[in-house]
């Protein structure tokens, strides 16, 4: 059945432009009588779902499109589907165990949740300050591999679903390049927990410096092919220029940060505006457009890359000139106890580490044992941590009731925030554009919802 009622939100062109056109709504009943009614009032409106299994959608993320023929009038999105209650879960884990949680929300850009939610836990430690240098260079030089890593998928996933399947091959086979690295370095490829309350879990291998060398010109590589594929094609740019265009004042009040809000002008980055981790140190660009649409964001996530690269050149620089040097705090009531390793076996304790604890040190097993299933208490209070993600601002905050487990720990994922300017980037494009919007929000489902 239908119901008419005035209302200033009414649907146009259904009646009057003054603000009190009729509104339909429509309540169960017949499909045949829903039908006949809008034949009668001459419309050709149309509400569907696109997703929450779609290719398109970057993860299990429902869309709700009205469309008038191929136009998109109205543009809802659905999220939840991907909930996996890793907030709650930190509330009964230690805080170092929190880490192989928070890392697996968004799963493209893992070293980013790791080092938020360890810098706000540092700040509630009061050991901001104690965090070895090396272990900075070591979060940096992560955070950097990482963040190619996100803005290849970004760029291939875009491209492959406009159908240019290289654009993603060229750029996987880059991104591989950089989990070659991480995976030397952590033993993972993804999902690291290697960045921990105090520092990190374990030292560069002594080849690392030649490898992060080798890799660069390999990733320039890559990034050249897919700039030449993308960049000047003249499909390409029909799909993308002028597409999803979303202004300064619209990412102002829709809280949207990243590659987003520099498209539109803005060269807001914290690793500039309020640096941690020692990015005051390291030498590079932020990448800025005014056209604030598609395309440029595009071209903005590659130019992001080439300066990653720099950084991480840097940050090959200045693990030369450590070596050797810790990579967590002194403090032994915090630091991890075990003294991991990369050898034949794997991953695992040192054995030098084992021999201590289990044949020469009954203190030694003694804490190894209490501060791994217990962990160690943080001070009550709160605080909030904030780092650059590839997607925008990423933020923590952590609270603590004084006891070996975080009372509470919520994030800001920016994929959250940058989601709400969906429905700005789509209504008055056509339906095809809709693949171009969520291509260029670039929010990962894990981060989203948490």
């Amino acid at each position: 059945m239908t119901n008419e009622s005035t209302s200033p939100h009414a649907t146009a062109g259904l009646g009057e432009d003054d603000g009190t056109a009729p509104e339909f709504n429509v309540f169960g009943g017949d499909w045949s009588d829903v039908a006949e009614e809008a034949t009668r009032l001459g419309e050709q409106r149309l509400v569907f779902n696109m997703g929450p299994q779609h290719p398109a959608t970057h993860g299990v993320l429902r869309i709700m499109l009205e469309v008038e023929g191929e136009t998109v009038t109205e543009c809802r999105a659905g999220i939840g589907y991907l909930h996996t209650g890793i907030e709650k879960n930190m509330e009964f884990r230690t805080w170092t165990q929190g880490v192989t949680f928070c890392t697996r929300m968004d799963y493209v850009a893992s070293m980013f949740n790791e080092a938020v939610y360890c810098m706000g836990t540092e700040t509630l430690l009061g050991i901001t300050d104690d965090i070895p240098e090396r272990a900075n260079v070591l979060r940096v030089l992560m955070m950097e591999l990482t963040r190619i890593g996100s803005h290849l998928v970004a760029v291939g996933t875009g491209g492959n679903e406009l159908g240019a399947t290289t654009v993603m091959t060229t750029a996987f086979i880059g991104r591989e390049e950089t989990f070659k690295v991480i995976e030397h370095i952590t033993g993972l490829r993804t999902n690291n927990a290697y960045i921990r309350p105090g520092g990190v879990a374990i030292d560069a291998p002594e080849d690392s410096v030649e490898m992060i060398r080798a890799m660069i010109p390999k990733v320039k590589q890559r990034l050249d092919e897919l700039a030449l594929l993308q960049l000047e094609n003249p499909i390409f740019k029909s799909r993308l220029k002028g597409v999803a265009k979303l202004d300064l004042a619209a990412c102002m009040a829709l809280g949207v940060t990243g590659p987003i809000l520099r498209s539109a002008g803005l060269p807001y980055d914290l690793r500039k505006s309020e640096p941690y981790a020692g990015y005051e140190t390291y030498d590079f660009q932020v990448p800025t457009s005014t056209d604030g649409d598609a395309y440029s964001r595009v071209v903005l996530r590659l130019e992001e890359c080439y300066e990653s690269l720099k950084i991480i050149e840097q940050c090959v620089d200045r693990l030369e000139q450590s070596e050797g040097q810790p990579i967590m705090v002194a403090d032994k009531k915090i630091a991890w106890p075990a003294q991991l390793s990369i050898g034949s076996d794997g991953q695992g304790n040192s054995f030098e580490h084992i021999r201590h604890i289990m044949g020469e040190s009954m203190e030694a097993l003694i804490h190894h044992f209490k501060l791994v299933t217990e962990g160690f208490p943080v001070p009550a209070g709160q605080a909030f941590a904030a780092v650059e993600n590839p997607k925008g601002l990423l933020g923590c905050h952590v609270v603590s009731d004084g006891g070996t487990r975080p009372w509470r720990a919520h994030f800001r994922d920016p994929g959250f925030n940058n989601l709400q300017a969906l429905s700005m980037l789509t209504q008055g494009g056509q339906v095809a554009d809709v693949v171009v919007a969520i291509a260029s929000i670039d929010m990962v489902l894990g981060g989203v919802d948490r």
